[in-house]
């Protein structure tokens, strides 16, 4: 509120020196160089005696006709009404001012009458003085007003944006739990002695997603282990069933990266593809990233005799839309082929999005 009054304040601070300037031009030249401080103290009155027939008139437009019309569009012709009877009276009171106390101030000899008020001149000079600055502060409300409207559109959009990657990660999350807590029900069905290092390998990737995963970025060398640990995971498992080829080019270990934003890749081809093959399995990824450029590429194997069409399941829809909304500059590509199923990945790392 306080700063409200304030640009207030200075708003019509600056228009009085205006005014009062102008009023000591028009003036100065009927007194003698002697009565300048007298011209002065005119100047002052006269700028605030009209000041104070603007100022309600200009508050009233503001406050009233503007705000309805911005609410009711459809009520244009009586707000049209409103504000011309409003600047018939202000007319008025600035006519009275100029004949009943300036005119006698400047020229005491002359005599004046109500026929001087409704004079065509002074009448339209009324008018544009009273207009001008009528004008400039509706300008200036309705571009705070369009101003502030796109700043909360902007917020609102960011937090709608904030809410919707919180909640894909919040579905990948409990997916990735899931599949993992059915390897830990294999393995202890089997009554296997891998299980409790299943298990320590397993609360080190929930401590990661409990207390890092929210972060905005982590590094990339930060990301490459939690792929390793997942992938170690994953070879208790399987064992000698199948093969894992994991190759790492890496030119600055402490680019950062979304968090988990590649370990669904390497998840849905575990989930989709070994899970699914009955021949050898076999898992490649390759990661390099050269200046601020990630080349990310995951290959399994799999049964596959249908067309090259891939159907976007929740967890790569998910990855897909996370992307969208952190990195402007990425390309995703997916091939299901007879054997393989390929992922490639492209993403400028300093590309950020929408958040």
């Amino acid at each position: 509120m306080k700063h409200k009054i304030y640009r207030h304040l200075l708003f019509w601070f600056t228009y009085s020196i205006q005014g009062t300037l102008l009023e000591y031009a028009w003036i100065h030249d009927l007194f003698p160089p002697e009565r300048e401080a007298y011209v002065v103290t005119l100047a002052i009155l006269f700028n605030l005696l009209l000041v104070s027939v603007k100022m309600p008139f200009s508050y009233y437009v503001m406050q009233f006709p503007i705000n309805h019309l911005l609410v009711q569009k459809t009520a244009i012709f009586k707000i049209i009404i409103q504000i011309l009877l409003a600047l018939v009276i202000a007319i008025f009171f600035y006519r009275i001012a100029n004949v009943y106390v300036i005119s006698p101030l400047l020229k005491p000899e002359k005599t004046i009458g109500m026929t001087d008020v409704f004079n065509p001149s002074g009448l339209f000079i009324a008018l544009l003085d009273i207009g001008y600055i009528c004008g400039i502060a509706v300008a200036l409300k309705l571009f705070r007003m369009q101003a502030s409207k796109l700043k909360t559109e902007k917020f609102l959009i960011k937090d709608k944006l904030e809410t919707e990657l919180k909640f894909l990660k919040n579905q990948i999350n409990p997916h990735f739990l899931f599949n993992t807590l059915n390897n830990i029900y294999g393995l202890a069905r089997k009554k296997s002695d891998q299980a409790p290092e299943v298990v320590l390998r397993l609360s080190k990737l929930l401590r990661f997603m409990l207390y890092e995963s929210h972060r905005e970025s982590i590094t990339i060398a930060e990301e490459i282990r939690i792929l390793e640990d997942y992938l170690e995971l994953e070879k208790i498992r399987y064992d000698h069933r199948l093969k894992i080829s994991f190759e790492k080019e890496i030119d600055d270990s402490t680019q950062m990266i979304t968090p988990l934003i590649l370990l669904p890749f390497i998840e849905n081809a575990f989930k989709h593809g070994l899970n699914e093959t009955t021949g050898d399995n076999s898992i490649q990824i390759r990661i390099k990233l050269q200046n601020g450029s990630l080349f990310f590429q995951a290959s399994n194997t799999q049964d596959y005799s249908g067309e090259n069409n891939v159907t976007e399941k929740i967890g790569l829809s998910n990855i897909r839309r996370q992307l969208e909304l952190m990195y402007k500059d990425f390309s995703l590509q997916l091939d299901n082929l007879p054997k393989t199923f390929n992922v490639s990945l492209k993403i400028n790392l300093n590309s950020h999005g929408t958040l």
